[in-house]
């Protein structure tokens, strides 16, 4: 599955979401539920290369300034939570995201972002995601050992990294986060 058949995928199920297809807070969010339906469809090939392109998508916004833009949105970001924010961010998307990597700044034209910060409700992160696959893929083939391995084959020739890209600066310095996400500070402090 190339990167354009995913976000293909993806914005058919947001299509289908409507109204609730930004907000991962609402108890009735639909859209993992509605990718998983589409993966269903796939054969287990297909499922594999769902996840790979996910992973390749995911690396491409592991970036300090946007893990800066988490921290300042969510009050805080890990390792797990950043990972799921970037899932998240993958779900509002191709345009969302692609902004967001190239100015994590823009992500205060999201207005799950600016209902975040003028209500303290709504959020980014969709860890769903991250198993939607092995989910779909056990249903599909009635087992999940073979997933792993598959999707580990399908990566070996990506390099990986083990740091996120980009300029990082001290995320409690308010006056840092004034300089490099003048908006989102706005928003949030």
């Amino acid at each position: 599955m190339d990167e354009r058949a995913w976000w293909d995928l993806i914005e058919d199920a947001r299509a289908e979401a409507g109204e609730h297809a930004d907000d991962r807070d609402s108890p009735d969010d639909p859209l993992i539920g509605l990718v998983t339906d589409r993966l269903l469809a796939l054969d287990g090939p297909g499922i594999v290369a769902f996840d790979a392109t996910l992973t390749r998508i995911l690396d491409t916004a592991y970036r300090r300034p946007l893990w800066n833009a988490a921290y300042l949105i969510e009050g805080g970001c890990g390792d797990d939570g950043f990972m799921d924010f970037r899932a998240g961010l993958a779900l509002l998307g191709r345009d969302v995201f692609t902004r967001a990597v190239d100015d994590p700044d823009s992500l205060a034209d999201v207005p799950t972002v600016v209902r975040m910060a003028k209500e303290d409700k709504g959020w980014i992160g969709a860890e769903g995601l991250l198993y939607a696959a092995v989910k779909a893929y056990e249903r599909v083939i009635g087992e999940r050992e073979a997933f792993d391995t598959a999707v580990e084959a399908a990566l070996a020739s990506m390099q990986g990294l083990e740091q996120p890209l980009g300029e990082t600066w001290d995320v409690d310095d308010d006056a840092e986060n004034r300089r490099h996400l003048p908006r989102l500070a706005a928003l949030f402090l």
